[in-house]
């Protein structure tokens, strides 16, 4: 089960990456080039909300049920937090993605809030673009990308 949840949460984190980019993209174009908010735009919001909740989930299922990573690390906290790799997902890697998530959701729901194109696409650009970055610095890198 650890390794199918693990190989699904490795996958799925370009079904995130997508289309993190692409909202991020979509809304620098729009604020800069001072477009009027698109249906695309919206389309590719709740898309990034959806995939990003769902990894959450998987992810959430990962650290609290199944991973042995993270029981070993709970069950010695602090020779963990001495362990760069388990300090890694016991801390950093679930803080990051949640505070990731949180800035799509802000994002979302800003771009929701107003109905001003302007304001809507420097929202999703900051918010999104956050989370971009925070999603790219909690990402283990070290495991296999495909």
């Amino acid at each position: 089960m650890y390794s199918g949840l693990l190989h699904t949460h490795n996958m799925f984190r370009w079904l995130v990456l997508i289309p993190l980019v692409l909202a991020v993209l979509f809304a620098l174009t729009g604020w800069f080039g001072r477009n009027e908010w698109k249906k695309r735009d919206s389309i590719a919001g709740l898309v990034l909300t959806i995939f990003m909740d769902i990894q959450f989930l998987v992810g959430l299922i990962l650290y609290a049920f199944v991973s042995p990573v993270t029981k070993a690390a709970f069950a010695d906290f602090g020779a963990a937090m001495g362990n760069s790799d388990l300090r890694f997902y016991a801390v950093e890697h679930i803080l990051l993605m949640v505070v990731a998530l949180a800035f799509v959701h802000i994002g979302k729901s800003k771009t929701k809030k107003t109905s001003v194109s302007h304001k809507k696409y420097r929202a999703a650009t900051i918010w999104y673009g956050l989370s971009l970055i925070l999603v790219l610095a909690g990402i283990p890198w070290s495991r296999a990308l495909f």
